[in-house]
């Protein structure tokens, strides 16, 4: 069993989503972030339904982490709300999985 996360989070420009997975990855909160986009998104906000252009950070981090990682993404994020999701990962292949510990400084 994997104690690594995916922890997601959306916002609307390129640029947010890129500042917060740098800051992620140079914290050593998250060993990659993947930036997925743009996506629409349909959501109800304010009692309106909504629609909007979004970009989608996914980081992988350890289960552990995940306090570090929502403060950090709180911090930078624009959003009043941002959508803040870990999913567990199941399983990774032994190389990756050591080359996750190894970005995370293995529990440093």
């Amino acid at each position: 069993m994997s104690s690594h996360v995916e922890v997601t989070t959306t916002t609307a420009s390129r640029d947010d989503a890129r500042r917060i997975a740098r800051a992620l990855v140079e914290r050593r909160l998250a060993a990659c972030v993947q930036i997925r986009g743009p996506i629409e998104s349909i959501y109800r906000w304010q009692g309106n339904i909504e629609t909007a252009e979004e970009w989608q950070c996914v980081a992988k981090t350890r289960r552990e982490l995940f306090a570090q990682v929502e403060q950090a993404i709180r911090e930078l994020h624009p959003y009043e709300v941002p959508e803040i999701l870990a999913v567990e990962i199941v399983a990774t292949s032994d190389a990756y999985g050591r080359w996750l510990e190894e970005e995370l400084g293995a529990g440093d």
